[in-house]
């Protein structure tokens, strides 16, 4: 299935058009700017569920509430549905979307000998992953043709989609060279869902837990939030932009948390490549960047293991890097051709929920706690071990 998709389908004619739809139709500016609305509807109802959980608890755990919203977020976008996790239905359905997502992960992060030695899929399979993959597959072509019949009995008389439509009356709205058959919808859909699901929550936590790790650099936060919009204001995406403290910490989030450390998205040598160090990678080999290893080099970042969002201010002495695939020392959404068509997106809803979060509450360790701990597990993407829990005390509006 994933064939199909932006992702994983080989360079050709057929990935071009892909590109050329998300670039100009799911992903340009104005339709991000246009679901601002939905992306401050999930950052106030995760805010509310921070304040219930620290008023009966003391703290809170906030992996579950990021990646709550961030469903919500990218499944508002893409199938134009949000969950109410209170109730019963919603609940019920988003659970088994978060477990449809969980599985893929698992299962595309997972060691697969098959993938080294390909005749031993027949013989040794230890993390079933055939069979699971073989489940896991009709679920969500099932979920997702649900979703694209119920736009199409829907659209009948509609008029044409506007800024303001989700991705799939996008893809029904489209015609002649760009129209996309059915399964091609499904793959391109649930690679929407599957890949800005986890890695939005994930990133934001990790910024969340560097923050908690440095009150000072909260502090400063805080004040260029409050500056900008007033204390008794909500951040939005305008304010987001004028914030160059915010983004200086949310690059440095990226520098030492890339979400995706490994960029191995479909990056195949097409010819031999030299190296500077005399070593060649044949053509036809599979390349796996490690741009932790390069946030991490000495020789390209001073103090690497030193969260110092200061790099990253001109005007004080950092560097204006571009971390959308610009600059090859930051680029955790990969670069040239094959670069995250949602990397803006991303950043513009990371740096809105940091944003708010910062402004709504200040954030500490409960009395008594252990320090932060910043251990890693590497899955598909780079996660924190031990999840961020932390109190989360209201201010005052």
């Amino acid at each position: 299935m994933f064939a199909r998709a932006i992702g994983f389908a080989p360079s050709g004619e057929y990935w071009r058009r892909l590109r050329r739809i998300a670039s100009t139709h799911l992903f340009s500016p104005r339709r991000v700017a246009a679901h601002e609305p939905g992306r401050q509807a999930d950052a106030g109802a995760m805010l509310r569920a921070i304040a219930a959980e620290q008023s009966a608890s003391g703290a809170v755990v906030l992996r579950p509430h990021l990646q709550t919203a961030a469903l919500n977020n990218i499944m508002g976008s893409v199938f134009g549905r949000r969950y109410d996790v209170s109730s019963g239905a919603g609940a019920a359905e988003a659970e088994q979307l978060k477990n449809m997502v969980r599985e893929g992960f698992e299962l595309l992060g997972a060691f697969n000998w098959s993938d080294h030695l390909p005749w031993l899929a027949h013989f040794y399979d230890p993390s079933n992953v055939a069979r699971r993959c073989a489940a896991l597959v009709p679920r969500v072509q099932a979920f997702v043709r649900g979703v694209i019949d119920e736009h199409r009995r829907r659209r009948q008389n509609s008029a044409a989609p506007d800024d303001n439509a989700d991705f799939v009356d996008v893809l029904l709205s489209l015609e002649g060279d760009e129209k996309l058959g059915e399964d091609d919808m499904v793959a391109v859909l649930w690679e929407m869902i599957f890949r800005g699901t986890d890695t939005t929550a994930l990133l934001t936590e990790w910024c969340m837990a560097e923050l908690v790790r440095h009150p000072a650099v909260q502090a400063r936060l805080r004040a260029e939030v409050d500056a900008t919009v007033g204390a008794g204001g909500c951040p939005t995406d305008a304010d987001v932009a004028r914030m160059p403290y915010l983004q200086a910490v949310v690059k440095e989030t990226l520098r030492a948390h890339p979400p995706g450390p490994l960029l191995s998205w479909a990056r195949l040598a097409t010819a031999d490549v030299p190296l500077s160090n005399g070593m060649v990678v044949p053509a036809g080999t599979t390349v796996m960047v490690n741009m932790w290893a390069i946030t991490h080099d000495a020789a390209v970042w001073a103090d690497p293991d030193m969260f110092a969002p200061e790099r990253f201010l001109p005007s004080e002495g950092g560097a204006d890097v571009d971390v959308r695939g610009g600059d090859l020392r930051l680029a955790p959404f990969g670069a040239g051709r094959r670069v995250c068509p949602g990397k803006n997106l991303g950043l513009t809803t990371v740096g809105l929920w940091v944003a708010r979060l910062v402004h709504a509450f200040e954030w500490a360790l409960p009395d008594g706690a252990p320090p932060v701990c910043l251990d890693e597990v590497l899955k598909l993407s780079l996660e924190m071990k031990t999840p961020l829990a932390a109190a989360a005390f209201p201010r005052a509006a």
